[in-house]
Parts: C-alpha cells; structure tokens; sequence
C-alpha cells in the first residue's frame, strides 16, 4: 500500500524531502515551545495543543497530496471562484471578525468554532487569480481597459482590505503581485502606476486606517528600541536573549528558557526558539531549505510549457520563502514584530492548511513539467527508432 502510494506521489522530490523535513521540524519546535504552557496549566494543555498540531500537520500533508494529483489549469477557473469569495469575505473579517490582539483578521467557522486568517485565503486566491489575468491577457496585456484596471484594481482592493487589519501581510503579498506583474510583461509605466497606487493605499492605512496607532508605535519601537520603556521591547528582547545563549550548537532540544517568557513561542517566535535549543547550524539549515525550495521553484517556473503554471509556481513560490524569511528576520530583530508565521514550522491550523495548498499546487505544476518531459524523451526516442528502421541511421551492430 505505501508503494503504491509512494508510485502515485509525482512532482520535484527535493520538494517533497523539504516538506518532510520542515513538518518534522514542526512538530519537535511546537512540542518543546509549549513547554511552558505545561507548566502554567498542566501537561493536559500540552498533549491537547500537540496532538492538534498533529493532526493539522498530518491533514496538511493530505492536502498537499490531493492538491498536486489535480491538474494545476483547473486551478485557474478555482481562482475566480475564489476571488469572488474573498472579498466579500475581507470585508466581513473587518466588521464583524474575531478580534485578537487589537486586530480583526479571524472568522469563526460556524458549528466547529475552529477560527481562520482570511488573508491566508486571500493570498491564495490572488495569487493564483494574477497568474490566469496575466496569462489570458497576453495578448493584449498593455491595453489599459481590458488587461491593466481590472488587473490594478483586484491587487489594490486585496492590498487595502487585508492592511486594515494586517500590513505586513499586505505588503508581502503586493510584493509578490509586482514581481508576477513584471514576469507577466505589464510595461514598466504601468507597473509604476500599481505602486503610486499601492503607496497612496499605504499611507491611508498608515495614517488614518484603524490600527494605525499599533503600526507607528511597532516602527517606533524597532527604531529607537532605546526610547521605548521595556514592554514594548518586550517581544524582541526576549528573543535576542534565545539567539545569544543559543551560541552555535544550542542548548539541545527541549532546553529553551526562553520559551517560557515569549508570548508566541511556538508560532510568531518559534525561528528564536529553534535558535536557542539547535544553535546557529540549526538556523542555518532552516534558512538552507527554504533557499532549496526557492531554488527548485525557479526550476519548474523556467520549464514550465505552460505561461498559466509558470505564473502559479513563480507566485506561490516566492510568496512562501517571503513570508519565511520575513518572519526569520523579526526573530533575529532585523525587523519590526509582526504576526507572520514561519511556512509548515510555526503552529496554526487553517495557516498550515492553505500553506499545504499552496506547495501542493506547485507540485501539481511540478508534476505536469515531469509528465511533459518524459512525454518528449518518449517522442525522441521513437523518432530515432523510425529513422533507424527507414534507414536514415545505421542501425548499431
């Protein structure tokens, strides 16, 4: 069975041998993470909380196999379904959302009370929604009625409705619609317009939008972390102390002291914990994978037969390992605090379910580039065989 099962998996094996890996990663930095928790609340909160991450990784796994059995092109109708859902549904997020942390960007789902980030959907469904605009579009991808508002107008309606309650978030994701812009082949002018548009957005979040106080005093507090009294800092001091007393080999698994001060050990600071109990080789290798990943990526996006698929990969691609080393480079205090989790590592359920959706799509991609490829070696070869038996090549003797 598990043969059969290996037979039917298809795609770049390095990408598949990062994902185990990162999984397994997961679950040994969520179970010493939420150390702390047993011991506040007793060891039942921290078989509960593992076991659920368990699951959710193990459910990832599923859904990043049943993603890349599918043909990726189908994705491209999925999309706009998606899009139609989304934003209505960022707009509700607002209104009537689940307020954590002074932020409105959980919605819970009715009768299983479990709660998701809409912008998770909203990532994916953008994503993938730029790649079939940019791809139908081609031939007239410079005519400003038909490709460039329609295009403009579903980056800047996301970018704005997920910045109300999440900027770095948005402006990951706006980074990542301009670079599939540029590989789309919109015109320099245009793709100058989206920015002045995604700047005029910017500064109205910034200045005027409704968490415009959290965002200031965050910017603030990693400017001038001297000036700020010591809550503020909080956060990111405790996560400089994990990165120093972890030296090069840390202190092994399961002997983080620090977990038992950061907030969000096992989610937004798991890169400091991972530090502190595998050193800095431990980082490293974490760093290592996700540049593997990316690396492969780029792979499949220049083999690509397909415009539709290459746009996917390159987009989902790059929107992982963004988000990766954006949510690194607060742990190691490069950056100002935000809630980013690290992509298959950090804990978070619906998080880890879009995640898997996302890399099975680029192996649904993958997959087609294998098929395509094996499918020329065939024709090849059979081109061969028939010049051989008409003659036009001495046959070996």
């Amino acid at each position: 069975m598990f043969q059969a099962l290996l037979d039917k998996t298809k795609g770049d094996r390095w990408i598949w041998l990062i994902i185990i890996l990162l999984s397994l990663i997961s679950v040994m930095a969520v179970y010493s993470a939420t150390g702390t928790l047993a011991y506040k609340k007793g060891e039942a909160v921290e078989k509960l909380l593992l076991t659920k991450h368990l699951i959710f990784v193990l459910m990832g796994i599923g859904m990043i196999y049943i993603a890349h059995l599918l043909d990726y092109r189908y994705y491209a109708g999925i999309s706009k379904i998606l899009m139609i859902i989304t934003i209505p549904l960022l707009v509700y997020t607002l209104i009537f959302g689940t307020n954590l942390n002074d932020a409105s960007r959980w919605v819970k789902i009715p009768v299983i009370g479990l709660t998701f980030q809409t912008s998770d959907l909203a990532k994916l469904a953008l994503i993938t929604f730029l790649a079939r605009m940019l791809t139908k579009k081609q031939e007239n991808i410079k005519d400003v009625k038909e490709s460039f508002l329609p295009i403009m107008g579903s980056v800047c309606v996301v970018f704005v409705l997920i910045a109300l309650a999440n900027l770095s978030t948005a402006l990951m994701l706006f980074g990542v619609s301009i670079l599939l812009l540029i590989i789309g082949r919109i015109s320099i002018k245009q793709i100058a317009i989206v920015c002045a548009g995604g700047f005029v957005l910017l500064l109205f979040v910034f200045f005027l939008g409704p968490r415009r106080k959290t965002y200031m005093s965050r910017i603030n507090t990693f400017l001038h972390p001297e000036m700020q009294h010591s809550d503020k800092t909080f956060q990111a001091d405790q996560a400089k102390i994990a990165l120093a007393t972890g030296g090069v080999f840390g202190k092994g698994p399961g002997n983080s002291t620090q977990r038992n001060f950061l907030p969000h050990p096992y989610s937004d600071f798991i890169f400091a914990i991972i530090i502190e109990e595998w050193g800095t080789l431990g980082g490293i290798v974490i760093m290592v994978l996700y540049l593997v990943l990316l690396y492969r990526c780029i792979k499949i996006v220049t083999k690509a037969p397909k415009a539709f698929g290459a746009l996917l990969a390159a987009g989902l691609s790059f929107s992982l390992t963004i988000q990766a080393f954006a949510n690194m480079a607060v742990a190691v205090g490069l950056g100002p605090v935000t809630g980013v989790p690290l992509p298959l590592v950090s804990m978070g359920g619906t998080s880890m379910i879009f995640t898997s959706v996302a890399f099975g799509i680029i192996l649904s991609v993958s997959r087609d580039v294998e098929e395509n490829a094996i499918g020329a070696a065939k024709e090849d070869k059979e081109k061969i065989k028939n010049k051989v038996i008409v003659g036009e090549i001495p046959a070996m003797a």
